[in-house]
């Protein structure tokens, strides 16, 4: 369970008790702050804070007073815009903290996003809980045989299983001698900032992440693209959700105009232009490297 039933009770109590405020809110937001959404077998996420809605944006790139006299209609146009000419600064003035319990092997690839304030909970002061990240049996899957860093064909029946127990057993042993490294009654100890070498990189770890809404686009444009690996791209499609009610405007421009697209290069253009032309185009003639090309024809071939 992603909450214990103390956790829940304080987030019960939290939204129980409104407070008035005379800062901008979004409403949509509103439904969301707090709660904790489930991820993996063990994750959650859960909205703590967040400052600015679609109207901020607006008032961002036009310098205006309060929300200006421009219909909604005006304002989504003016959205549209920023995103479509990648103007960053507007977005950057709606920001939003989350709290997030996830794999540590997933905190790691998540972390290379340095756009962010983080506070990960700490190992040195703290015992971890025994929790680890064991794949669902349709996400064990073998190595790709086209792609160094994806996944290939399920696994299934025997090799499935033997997968599953390994995960498993490697994960509890761990933990025991972890638990055993520790101080406890008849003996002094390991330090749990030297202990905790020992355990997976499939255990849960948290942390609160707080980034502005430019860089949580840049995010979300690479974690929940199709090709993103599962395990971040989950979190990836949760927190999209939570966009979307958030800042409407902005997520619907940013949906079509970012999420799953493509970025062309100059040579990229030409070579477009050429085969529009009617002209036959290929490697050796279009400037482009043999990786640069294959890109290419993986999605223009």
């Amino acid at each position: 369970m992603p909450l214990t039933p103390e956790q829940q009770a304080e987030i019960d109590e939290a939204r129980a008790t409104p407070r008035q405020t005379l800062r901008a809110v979004s409403e949509g937001m509103e439904r969301h702050l707090y709660v904790a959404h489930p991820v993996l077998d063990h994750g959650l996420l859960r909205v703590i804070d967040y400052m600015g809605d679609d109207s901020a944006i607006v008032q961002a790139a036009r310098v205006s007073y309060g929300r200006g006299t421009k219909a909604v209609s005006n304002d989504e146009g003016l959205i549209r815009y920023l995103m479509r000419h990648w103007h960053s600064t507007p977005f950057e003035m709606c920001e939003v903290k989350f709290h997030v319990k996830l794999p540590v092997f997933v905190a790691r690839q998540w972390i290379r996003h340095r756009t962010a304030n983080v506070n990960e909970y700490s190992a040195r002061y703290s015992i971890l809980d025994r929790e680890f990240y064991i794949p669902a049996p349709e996400q064990l899957a073998a190595q790709s045989t086209v792609n160094n860093q994806g996944r290939g064909a399920v696994l299934s029946g025997e090799e499935a299983q033997r997968v599953l127990d390994i995960l498993r057993e490697d994960a509890m042993r761990s933990y025991d001698h972890y638990e055993g490294m520790l101080s406890q009654e008849g003996q002094q100890g390991l330090a749990r900032e030297l202990a905790r070498m020992n355990l997976p990189a499939n255990i849960y770890t948290q942390w609160y992440w707080k980034t502005d809404l430019h860089n949580l686009f840049h995010f979300l444009r690479l974690r929940a693209d199709a090709h993103a690996q599962y395990e971040i791209r989950v979190y990836a499609e949760a927190m999209c959700r939570i966009v979307a009610d958030w800042v409407p405007l902005a997520y619907a421009a940013f949906e079509d105009y970012r999420l799953g697209g493509v970025s062309l290069s100059g040579k990229a253009v030409e070579v477009l232009k050429r085969r529009l032309a009617g002209e036959t185009v290929t490697q050796e003639t279009s400037g482009m490297s043999k990786g640069e090309w294959r890109e290419f024809e993986g999605v223009w071939g």
